[in-house]
């Protein structure tokens, strides 16, 4: 697992490789990943807005943006958490990935939480730091 806390918000990442959802043959491999979103602070807060930059292990990289997570917008009082699962895809069996969420203050201030940078590792490839 990786995690990394910002402002008070934990952000934990569990990438899992989807053996049944890829094709080695054909270049595509497949992964999902879990994440669980705590509020460790004192003040409620909201996800408006998400951030990723997905890097394949040729180098190339994609940027995601949009709203929310899994179509929500998750409110987090202080204690609360919220978790989802996602996926992505590369064609090369391994990568990283790397992000963040804007979250907004319920007095209206918007603010940067980290994404932990996280490896994207299939069976097909030796594994390496990525």
């Amino acid at each position: 697992m990786y995690s990394q806390t910002t402002q008070a918000i934990c952000v934990t990442v569990q990438p899992i490789y989807l053996e049944d959802q890829s094709s080695p043959a054909e270049g595509h491999y497949v992964w999902a990943y879990q994440v669980r979103i705590e509020n460790q602070g004192n003040r409620t807060v909201q996800l408006r807005r998400r951030h990723w930059r997905i890097t394949d292990a040729r180098g190339r990289t994609q940027e995601v943006r949009g709203d929310g997570v899994v179509g929500e917008q998750p409110v987090l009082r202080p204690g609360e958490s919220f978790e989802y699962t996602s996926g992505t895809p590369l064609p090369t069996p391994s990568g990283i990935m790397v992000g963040s969420y804007t979250m907004e203050s319920e007095a209206g201030e918007m603010f940067d939480i980290g994404i932990p940078a996280f490896s994207l590792d299939s069976p097909h490839e030796a594994v390496r730091l990525n």
